[in-house]
Parts: structure tokens; sequence; C-alpha cells
């Protein structure tokens, strides 16, 4: 008998890679056939799959089908250009064709000698990119008086430029420079990471004799209510204080408030040392006021971490950089310093003179990821993601005006960029249902946020072809779904608007849910009592949806 083939060869690569090639491009280009969430329930996949891998290798036909028949059906579909929720994945065919060629060459870039043109091409494209931002020169990498020649930034300034990045003599004040990371979480946790450290090192300098133990207790970081949840996560493994601060009516954080709280924990014995602001916030796209907190960290010798992991690549536009004022660097060699480990089987005779980007970050292995970004800004250019990015604003604006045109909506929040945050008016429960609902049909998918104490619902313009159709099919969905909310509360309880009130109603505005951001991003704050329930119910203690969670509390909803 024939010896059975364990590995696929080059002749099935090339065939099964264009036979998937073309698979994805059919999916993209019909996403509309498929459900926007998947119709399973938790553990749905356990039982169509065998306990074990199997032991003998399997036909790619057998794999492929079962993909199509056991995974798909669990599958959410993000680029469906009715997907609302979280935010963009940014999905594109040069980047897909990026991530494909970044696989296929399987480069560990750790350092410059693991991977020189893995090193390079990062430290390239993102100069590329700081300047499409628009970003201050004092952000970008260094230039250097090596192979250097005259480039201009997008502020006019000249520089001189090489494939390295280290220092040149006409510029040696640069203390810039940027990384690819695997998420904002990572980032944020490098920056407290790197601030920690500094701040350690110069506590021990000044109280040789106190335990490390004692100073760590002794450090504060500072974030607004409306940062994402990561912020409190990087804060719990660095095992420091955190203060969640409360946003002003525009769902800012203030200078203010910052220092308000700076000089109350200086006055306990704490020492602040780290400050993370948000441009963009997840709940709802609230910019908080660098301008009023930048000079406070610089008085106070804190550490600024700038979140814009949304918002940032609108700053390629011109009309939409009026946020940024206030972006400023601490210095990137303290990040690297902090982060700096050198055993000698990752030296290389060129170090001194080369980028490691393992100083950089967490983890040692990094993929070519910079190859996504050169395939896909060379494809598109600056022109092209300007207008891919004003197109999402503009359809923004464009539901914006449909949710106004039904006095029974109203909108929470600045309409700024892609996301509009908007609730029926009235109690909370009437928006969660109307959310519940929506999700439970599959046609369109949405998270809910907190703002205050007002329930609200996201919507995200994440498609890149989406179109006004789109938005006014996702508006057809919804009110259509808020049509039948509203009529069965009013079959039970007489006019939605009514000043009269049952006492269960009454008891029910004074519920709030614990979903201060996304569903994803569960955390709420001050909670008095916590309760679970799978359900929840209307005024008449109908039960109306499942899966709620909710936070009893003496204040009252609007």
């Amino acid at each position: 008998s024939l010896k059975k083939k364990f590995n696929m060869n080059a002749d099935q690569f090339r065939q099964r890679g264009k036979e998937l090639i073309d698979y994805i491009a059919d999916y993209l280009e019909n996403m509309e056939i498929h459900r926007v969430t998947p119709n399973v329930e938790p553990g749905y996949l356990k039982p169509l799959l065998p306990k074990d891998a199997p032991h003998q290798s399997e036909e790619w036909e057998t794999i492929f089908q079962d993909f199509k028949e056991k995974i798909l059906p669990g599958v959410t579909h993000w680029q469906h250009p009715r997907f609302h929720a979280y935010f963009p994945a940014g999905n594109s065919y040069p980047s897909i064709l990026g991530e494909l060629l970044s696989a296929g060459l399987g480069t560990v870039g750790f350092s410059w000698a693991a991977s020189p043109s893995c090193t390079e091409l990062e430290t390239i494209v993102l100069d590329w990119l700081g300047r499409m931002l628009n970003l201050p020169k004092s952000l970008l990498p260094e230039p250097s008086a090596k192979q250097d020649f005259t480039q201009t930034d997008i502020n006019g300034n000249s520089f001189a430029h090489n494939l390295n990045g280290q220092s040149a003599t006409q510029n040696s004040q640069l203390k810039g420079g940027g990384v690819i990371l695997g998420s904002a979480s990572e980032c944020v946790l490098v920056s407290l990471l790197s601030a920690r450290n500094c701040t350690l090192r110069k506590l021990k300098s000044e109280h040789p004799f106190v335990e490390d133990g004692h100073l760590l207790s002794k450090l504060v970081m500072y974030t607004s209510k409306l940062a994402h949840s990561c912020v409190e996560k990087a804060g719990m493994i660095a095992m420091v204080k955190i203060r969640i601060l409360e946003p002003d009516d525009n769902y800012s954080l203030r200078g203010d408030t910052l220092d308000k709280a700076i000089s109350s924990d200086i006055s306990n014995g704490l020492v602040p040392f780290f400050v993370s602001c948000t441009l963009g916030t997840t709940s709802c796209c609230s910019f908080d006021n660098l301008v009023e907190i930048g000079p406070i960290c610089g008085r106070e010798d804190i550490y600024l971490h700038v979140d814009a992991a949304y918002a940032g690549s609108a700053l390629v536009c011109e009309e939409l950089r009026f946020f940024s004022n206030g972006l400023e660097v601490k210095d990137k060699f303290k990040l690297t310093e902090a982060l700096s480990v050198d055993p000698i089987y990752l030296r290389y005779k060129e170090m001194d003179k080369a980028i490691d980007y393992r100083h950089w970050g967490i983890a040692l292995s990094r993929r070519f990821r910079s190859l996504k970004i050169w395939f896909t800004l060379r494809s598109y250019g600056v022109e092209g993601i300007q207008k891919y990015i004003r197109e999402h604003v503009r359809l923004a604006k464009f539901f914006e005006k449909l949710i106004l045109s039904d006095d029974r909506f109203e909108i929470l929040g600045k309409v700024t960029l892609g996301l509009v945050c908007f609730r029926l008016k009235g109690p909370n429960f009437l928006s969660q249902n109307l959310l519940f609902e929506l999700n439970d049909s599959g046609l369109i998918h949405m998270v809910p946020s907190m703002l205050g104490h007002k329930y609200v619902i996201r919507l995200c313009v994440n498609s890149e072809r989406a179109t006004e159709n789109d938005m006014g099919e996702a508006w057809k969905i919804i009110r259509l779904f808020a049509d039948s909310v509203i009529e069965k509360y009013e079959l039970e309880n007489g006019k939605l608007f009514s000043k009269e009130c049952s006492q269960s109603a009454l008891k029910l505005k004074r519920m709030r849910f614990s979903l201060s951001k996304m569903a994803s991003d569960p955390k709420s704050y001050n909670q008095k009592k916590f309760m679970r329930t799978p359900t929840i119910f209307d005024v008449t203690g109908k039960y109306l949806a499942k899966k709620c969670s909710f936070v009893q509390d003496d204040e009252e909803e609007s």
C-alpha cells in the first residue's frame, strides 16, 4: 500500500492557498447572507469535535468542511455591515496579504540580528505613521547622523533620518520612537511598568534603607471613570493604587479634578506617579483634557500616558486634530531601560548601532507586523486612509440625524467620529430591553454603555464598505424593535411618558445596571449592592429578557 503523506507539500499548498484566498474574498463580499452574531449557546462546539486530536493526518477537504459546518456557525462576523459593536477591527485586503506574507516568512524579530528588515521596517513605518498623524516631532523615531539624508516632516521641519532610528547630532534632543505591540492593553501595561520602575528607582535613591515593598505601597496612579478597564487591570498587575476620577458633564477628565486628587494623596503620604488619559473613550468617544492635565503632570513629575486606540487614527485628517493638543513625550529611554534584559545568547556585534524592540515591550518573540502596515499604507496612501475615516465620520453624522428625527430617542455625548450613543427616553430598562431584542434577532449587533446613570446603546460605524443604505437599514431595524418594546410597555402600563408611575416602576427606576462601559468590559464603581439574576422584569413583574446583572442604588434614573 502507498505510504500516507503527513504534511502538505508545496503543490498542495499552492492549490489550497488559492482556494482559501477565493473563499475569503467571497466571504467578505457576501457578508450579508450571515447573521451578524451566531445563534449558539456556550459550549456548543465541544460535542461537535473529537475529544482527542487525530492520531493520523486528515485530508484538507475534511478539515475545511468541518470549519464551514462547525466553526463558522459560531463566528461573530466583525466585518458585517451591521456589526456596530465595540470599535472597527481594521481589516482590509492589503493587510490580509501582509499577514499571509508575515506568516509565510515565519520571522521572530526580537532583535535586529534576528531579522534586520523586520526591525528596520518597523522603525520606518512608525515614522511614516507619526508624521501622517502630525504627532510632535519629539514623538518621532530619532534621526541619525549615519547614512543620513534630509527629509521633511509633516510640519515642514527638516531632519536627517536613517533606517535604524539612532540619534543624529542635529537632532540630539529628540526622545521619541514607536513600537508595535499586541494591543492597547499591552501599551498601557508597558507604560505603567516603565513609569513604576523609574519612580521606584528614584525613591530608592532618596530612601535607601526603606524596603521596596513599602515604597511600592505608596505609589498611586490616576485615570478617568470612563477609561477602559485595561487601565485598572494594568494597575492590578503592577500592584499600585489606582484613583478612578469623575469626568465632567462632557465626559472629559479635567485638570482641576486631577489636581485635587493629587494634592489629597500627597497630603496622605502617597506618591502620585502615573496618569492615564484617553482620547476617544470606549463608552462615548469623549476626550480627556490634555491641555489642562499635561502641565499638572509636568509640575508634579508624573508620567502621562495617552490612550488613543480608537481616535488616534483620525489625526490623519487635518480637520480632526483639534483633540490632540497637549501631546508630549516623557522619555523613551526610561521605557527601554525599565524592560531591558540582555542575556548573552541575545547579544550580537552590531547591537550598539541598532534598535532591539524586545526592550520596548513584554514579549521577546515578535512577529513581522510592520509588513501589514507597510502593505496597507502603500496600497491606500494617505489620501485613501483619510477618505476611509472621513466617510465613517460622515455616516455617523448621518445616523445621528436619523435618531434625532424620532422624538422617542435621545443622543448622549457629542458625535465626533464614528460613534453614536443613543437611548429610548424614559427608564433604563426600555433601552436595555431594546438592545437585548436587537441582538437576539441576529440582524444587528451593538453593545451598551453607562453614561452617568443612563443606559445607552452604542452604534459604531465599523465596516470599511459601510454606506448610507447600511445606516438606513440599521435605523429601520432599530425603529421596528423600538415600536415593539414600547408597544409591550404601553399595553400594560399606559402612555410611556405619563407622569403617573406605579410603585414597581419607581423601584425599577432606582436600579443601575453594572455595565459602566461595555458588554465586554463590565466594571461598575461605588457599588452598594450587587445582584445577579438570569432575568429582567418590566414594571408589572413580567419576564422580558435574559442575562441581566444590575446594581440596586438609592439614586433615581432619569
